[in-house]
């Protein structure tokens, strides 16, 4: 069979390059049975056929590590084929050629855009044809002038016209195009979920800014774009500028930093529609100026634009601030998946975080199947680790940093957010128990474990080289979140205890006898580390929040040692008036260091505090996604002074697990939740709580009730399971598949409630 190539127009462009063939089946071979259309870019690509999109697929390929593999998507196009047909393509910048990072930067893999198709039409008798992306192709431009992720995207409706897309078309004055030359074996097979529209958002409100602009309001912080359906007189500009917030009554814009984030559309004179399909935005307002005439709010759409995960969890209880959190927890993961796990959404960043991921992780595989997903993202994570100078996990994935000159961070490994190369797929082996999963990314995870080790003081210390520590404290002052309280050398050695106990597990799990000696006894040196150089009668060094919710959420005390913590824990959260004293490290521990030492009550406190720092005074300020800072706004309504404020950030949402384990009451007992723990611990004044999971056997779900002076939990255990129902105050209870009820005296409820 013909082999397709990279294909570019023959000079270079800055529209978005238009790129046809037209062709005949070939004939005496029957009906066609099936129509295959593979296609790739270096960019983004959107594709045609007999004048039909192919998929309703956005941003193919996605974002992968390109310098080792770029996606192929296959679309099944069967119905789209005729005698004489048209197979139309156009390339956008995306991530390969247009600004990426911090740094005003562009083209960071390539100077040019190119597009593959290869289209197999298998006959009733057998016989195949090709149509493939050869130098036989044409290629001119269209109505999309300019396109960024960034930046937005500049479409000029006078010069749309799909008669490109059909037989006949005179494309005599179209341009010729040029093989770009890509190595064959860069090219993978896709196998993680498309980008795809999610859900459409109507206009909540409409008004004018006391500067006179005209702006719009959609009711949730988003990631898409807008659909625009507007008329006017031919040549008018319609400009839309999309931001998170309002500031002093006008767009927020200045969290956007370098990203324009402003979308142009030109009338044609007719009835216009508008979608801005190579660009995506994080937003929930918007600023519309040049419409022609007054604005109909039913002409703006808001497209909700994500990785296509299926939903599999669900939490609500009595409380709606903490409902809403649970809410904002949801749109944050779902703007922040968009073909990789970004840190947030909107300005001019975007990037695979690791350190996010690793901490957020359990909550994203009990919010969605991400699964594939995240998997697909583990296998970029290895290939950029083994090209970095030391062979240590980089802190984004994929690796732009390493493109922009600015010397950060420096190269070795690093606690958290190295440590995404453990803590995610044992998150993922956790929550869906494939071993194969686990297995497929355990040369990542051994090799960063030995790199971690390999950092390690003589002493057993992780104490020296750079880290970002317990990241946003927030007692850090706005322009330099790296300022926590709890020392690195605290946060990276527990962290690195955490990452070779798990190892250890993971190791023995997979059969690899010698690495589960290796990785237990260098768990049992850092342990001995930490406490020998790091605990005191219970105290740990900087007698910090967060020192205390790693070395008890790891398990590092024990005894006396952790009966003391516990209370010095609780001692100092009530201190700060339950107001939250940590930061990406230690936040997503806090509450069930507390818990389990007997402070559940702390814990509630802790969770259902609406005074800032806190997780529902952003609730309370109406945030429809998870902050990055706890403070991104202020009691004023003035927006952080740091360079550094996203309104969509999800690694604080971390606490949504423990409120899935502990509020609720649902978590694996065995991984995969073959065998399920129902564990409900009420407090903090709620009458109820429930959750749901769509578990690989089925759905598991629980809710619990406080009715007068008897609490009442209801479970519903998947078949094919079993489970422990555990009740405070109660014995615990090993049931079957089926439907349960169980009720409890209150009071002896919470006398067993810190359990």
């Amino acid at each position: 069979m013909i082999s397709a190539h990279m294909i570019a127009p023959l000079y270079s462009v800055e529209p978005a390059p238009l790129l046809r063939h037209e062709f005949s089946l070939d004939v005496g071979h029957g009906a066609v049975v099936r129509a295959t259309l593979r296609v790739s870019a270096l960019g983004v690509i959107e594709a045609w056929v007999g004048g039909r999109p192919s998929s309703d697929e956005l941003l193919v390929p996605g974002w992968t590590s390109y310098e080792w593999r770029v996606r192929v998507v296959e679309h099944d196009v069967t119905t789209a084929v005729s005698a004489r047909t048209v197979l139309g393509l156009r390339l956008g910048n995306g991530w390969y050629r247009g600004y990426l990072g911090f740094t005003g930067d562009r083209a960071l893999y390539g100077e040019e855009r190119a597009g593959y198709a290869e289209l197999t039409i298998l006959f009733e008798d057998g016989h195949v044809q090709a149509v493939v992306t050869d130098e036989s192709w044409r290629s001119s431009t269209g109505e999309v002038l300019a396109d960024d992720l960034y930046n937005g995207e500049t479409i000029d409706a006078r010069l749309s016209n799909d008669s490109w897309l059909h037989p006949g078309f005179d494309d005599s004055d179209w341009g010729a195009v040029r093989i770009v030359d890509v190595d064959e074996d860069l090219l993978v097979e896709r196998k993680s979920p498309p980008v795809v529209r999610q859900g459409e958002c109507a206009v909540d409100r409409v008004w004018k800014s006391p500067t006179g602009k005209t702006l719009v309001d959609f009711g949730q912080n988003l990631v898409g774009f807008l659909r625009v359906r507007v008329s006017g007189p031919a040549g008018t500009a319609v400009t839309i500028r999309h931001a998170e917030v309002i500031e002093h009554d006008e767009l927020g814009t200045r969290p956007l930093r370098r990203a324009e984030a402003t979308d142009r559309f030109i009338l044609s004179g007719g009835d216009d529609v508008f979608e801005p399909t190579l660009t995506f935005h994080g937003f929930r307002y918007a600023e519309v100026t040049g419409w022609p005439g007054e604005l109909d709010p039913t002409a703006l759409t808001a497209v909700v634009v994500s990785t296509e995960i299926r939903q599999i969890g669900t939490f609500a209880c009595s409380d709606p601030d903490l409902s809403q959190l649970h809410s904002n927890v949801r749109w944050g993961m779902r703007g922040n998946f968009l073909s990789v796990p970004t840190d947030c959404p909107q300005r001019d960043e975007r990037l695979g975080w690791t350190g996010d991921l690793a901490v957020f992780a359990p909550t994203a595989a009990f919010l969605g199947d991400v699964e594939g997903f995240l998997a697909d993202w583990l296998v970029d994570t290895e290939l950029e680790r083994r090209a970095a100078p030391l062979g240590t996990v980089p802190v984004v994935v994929p690796d732009a940093l390493k493109y922009l000159d600015t010397g950060f961070p420096p190269p070795g490994a690093t606690a958290v957010w190295g440590d995404a190369a453990v803590w995610v797929p044992w998150a993922l082996w956790t929550a869906y128990g494939n071993e194969q999963t686990l297995r497929d990314a355990y040369p990542l995870m051994s090799a960063h474990t030995r790199s971690v080790a390999a950092s390690l003081s003589p002493a057993g210390l992780w104490d020296s080289g750079f880290q970002f520590g317990d990241w946003l404290d927030p007692d850090a002052p706005a322009d330099n979140p790296g300022l926590a309280k709890a020392p690195s050398g605290v946060v990276a050695t527990a962290s690195a205890y955490r990452t070779a106990t798990l190892m250890a597990e993971a190791s023995a799990l997979l059969g690899e006898q010698q690495d589960a000696e290796e990785f237990a006894a260098l768990s049992d040196r850092i342990g001995e580390a930490f406490r020998a150089h790091y605990v005191e009668d219970g105290r740990v060094r900087s007698d910090s929040v967060t020192a205390y919710a790693l070395a008890l959420g790891f398990g590092i005390l024990d005894g006396a040692d952790r009966r003391r913590a516990g209370d010095r824990l609780a001692e100092l959260v009530r201190d700060a008036g339950h107001r939250i004293s940590t930061g990406f490290a230690g936040t997503p521990f806090v509450c069930d260091a507390l818990a389990a030492t007997g402070h559940l009550e702390d814990a509630y406190a802790l969770l259902l505090q609406r005074k800032a720092p806190s997780w529902l005074y952003a609730v309370t300020m109406g945030a429809t996604t998870i902050w990055e800072r706890w403070d991104s706004m202020l009691p004023d309504g003035s927006i952080n002074p740091g360079d550094m404020t996203s309104f969509n950030h999800y690694a604080f949402g971390a606490v949504a697990d423990w409120m899935h384990r502990s509020v609720a009451g649902i978590a694996p007992l065995e991984p995969g939740y073959r065998r399920i723990l129902f564990a409900p611990q009420p407090g903090g004044g709620l009458t109820w709580a429930e959750a749901s999971l769509d578990t690989r056997h089925g759905r598991a779900s629980v809710r619990w009730d406080i009715e007068g002076s008897e609490l009442r939990v209801e479970i519903s255990v998947p078949d094919g399971t079993d489970a422990v129902l555990r009740i405070p105050g109660l014995e615990d209870e090993s049931v079957g598949a089926g439907t349960h009820t169980r009720r409890a005296d209150v009071l002896r409820s919470n006398e067993g409630g810190g359990r």
